[in-house]
């Protein structure tokens, strides 16, 4: 009884210590999460305007530019998996490789080759275990991005999107991320980045009056400065989006194990209070028959 005991005063110990640790976590993603939220609200009108006045422009003008027009066959496709740098923050991580799994799948069985861009140690240690090839990465941010950070990431896609298919160049671009509706829902999504879609909203009614575009000094010219702004611009938001997302996973799971570890302790501590009560049981009932064979004697 006495060693059953140290077994499970042992273990409540090694409990609470898990408890303090995934408490402090849970605080530390909780105050935290509120200015990654503050962050994607405020990123949120600029890029979500530009965007829409880049695809308005697609959807109405007659111009031709790489931004705005579809390649008539699509040969090859870059995709950007945005995941964490680490871990204990649930399914966050293998929801967004399972996402882009299916996304990659399905542009192989359109006939299309995927180059693949990789964003968190989560799923570059997930692409390296498996050897499978990816052509960047990019780590260490993942709960905390800075602009340079989509910077650099944008300046490699828009590179890697202007090249001539010959050269390793790409015909359009996807994001795989993680959007963050609220403290509760967070859901991978896939955008594709270029070329531009159609206007989000409802279509336009048959008597509105369509949008016209001037362009100084040209459209080449103009649109070939938009396009490193949009990609940069677009990618950061993901990048807060995920951020955000990380850390309300994060406080969530760790807010989970801290009510587990509290269900344990009381779980051990009533398994210790009934060894203890049988082992005291037990001395009386010694000690009783010792007396009884003593009298008897």
């Amino acid at each position: 009884m006495g060693a059953q005991m140290r077994v499970y005063r042992q273990r409540i110990r090694s409990v609470q210590a898990t408890k303090k640790i995934t408490r402090a976590m849970e605080l530390i993603a909780a105050s935290r999460v509120v200015k990654a939220r503050s962050r994607v609200v405020e990123s949120g009108p600029y890029t979500h305007a530009l965007t829409k006045a880049l695809s308005a422009l697609a959807t109405y003008s007659n111009e031709s530019h790489m931004l705005t027009t579809e390649v008539e066959q699509v040969r090859r496709a870059a995709v950007l998996i945005i995941s964490s740098d680490r871990g204990l923050a649930g399914g966050y991580s293998s929801s967004v490789i399972k996402e882009s799994e299916q996304l990659v799948q399905r542009l192989r069985d359109e006939g299309k080759e995927v180059v693949v861009y990789l964003v968190g140690r989560k799923v570059i240690s997930y692409y390296q275990f498996r050897h499978r090839e990816f052509a960047a990465e990019w780590s260490g941010f993942s709960d905390a991005p800075q602009f340079a950070h989509a910077q650099e990431i944008g300046e490699r896609l828009v590179a890697d999107f202007r090249m001539e298919y010959d050269e390793g160049g790409h015909d359009e671009v996807h994001i795989v991320y993680t959007r963050f509706k609220s403290m509760v829902t967070q859901e991978p999504r896939v955008i594709r980045l270029v070329p531009l879609e159609v206007v989000e909203g409802e279509a336009p009614d048959k008597n509105d009056v369509l949008p016209l575009y001037a362009f100084e000094p040209s459209v080449d010219e103009v649109l070939s400065a938009l396009l490193p702004k949009y990609i940069t611009h677009r990618i950061y938001t993901c990048l807060l989006g995920a951020a955000a997302s990380e850390l309300a996973a994060r406080q969530r799971a760790m807010k989970s194990a801290t009510d587990n570890a509290d269900a344990l302790i009381k779980t051990y501590t009533r398994l210790a209070n009934q060894a203890r009560q049988a082992e005291i049981t037990q001395e009386i009932s010694e000690i009783v028959g010792g007396a009884d064979a003593l009298a008897s004697a």
